[in-house]
C-alpha cells in the first residue's frame, strides 16, 4: 500500500490562514466557525489548535502574516519620501494582501467588534504614529485637533472603500470591474483625500482652535 504524503506544516499552517481569512472576510468573525474552517481547509480542529491554539490567536495570525510586512513597507516608503521631498505625504493604497484581505480589512472597520478593533489598533499603532507626525510636519497651519478629525474621516473612507460594497454601484452606475482596478482605485482615493486633508479651515474652526 503506497505511503500517503504528508505535507509540510508550513502548508498546512498556510492554507489555514488563507481559509480562515477567506471566511473571515464572507461571513465575520463569529460568523465564520471552526467547523466551516476545518471543512474548507481539509484540516482537523487539532492541526488548527496545533499550529496557532486558539480562535483569538488565529485571528491574530491572519492579521499579522499581511500588516506586520505591510507596516514595516509604509514606514520604509515615507522615510524614503521625506528624505526626497521633505513636507509631502505618502498617499499608498493597501499592498500585499490580495483582495480577501484588503475587502476583510474593510469589514473590520465597520463591524463592532470592540477586540478586533484593539488588536488593529495595537498592529497599526508605530505606523500610525510615524504618519501622523509626518501629516503634521506636512500640514503646520492646521491645528492638531481639526487634523486628527480629518485623519479620522480619512480612514472612515478608507474603511467603506475597502469594504467593497455595491452602494458605489447603486449610486453612480460604475462598472463593476472598477472597484478592483487597483491603479484607478488608487488615484481616485488619493485626489479625494489630499482634497480632504487640505481643504480650507472654517471660521468656525479657525476660533475654536
Amino acid at each position: 500500500m503506497p505511503l500517503r504524503a504528508i505535507k509540510p506544516q508550513h502548508e498546512t499552517r498556510t492554507r489555514i490562514l488563507d481559509v480562515a481569512e477567506e471566511l473571515f472576510m464572507q461571513h465575520g468573525f463569529e460568523g465564520a466557525s471552526m467547523r466551516m474552517l476545518t471543512a474548507k481547509a481539509g484540516v482537523n480542529l487539532a492541526a488548527v489548535n496545533y499550529h496557532f491554539g486558539s480562535k483569538h490567536a488565529l485571528i491574530e495570525a491572519v492579521f499579522r502574516r499581511r500588516l506586520d510586512p505591510m507596516n514595516v513597507a509604509r514606514i520604509a516608503a515615507l522615510d524614503k519620501l521625506e528624505a526626497e521631498a521633505p513636507g509631502r505625504v505618502l498617499a499608498e493604497d493597501a499592498k500585499g494582501g490580495g483582495r480577501n484581505f484588503i475587502r476583510l480589512l474593510g469589514r473590520t472597520y465597520t463591524e463592532p467588534a470592540k477586540t478586533i478593533r484593539a488588536l488593529i489598533g495595537h498592529l497599526y499603532a508605530p505606523a500610525m504614529e510615524r504618519y501622523k507626525a509626518a501629516f503634521e510636519r506636512a500640514l503646520p497651519r492646521m491645528p492638531r485637533e481639526e487634523l486628527v478629525w480629518r485623519i479620522h474621516f480619512m480612514f472612515g473612507t478608507l474603511a467603506y472603500t475597502l469594504a467593497a460594497t455595491d452602494t458605489v454601484q447603486l449610486i453612480a452606475g460604475c462598472k463593476p470591474e472598477d472597484r478592483y482596478d487597483a491603479r484607478l482605485l488608487e488615484e481616485r482615493l488619493a485626489a479625494f483625500l489630499t482634497a480632504g486633508l487640505n481643504a480650507p479651515l472654517k471660521n468656525t474652526i479657525k476660533q475654536a482652535a
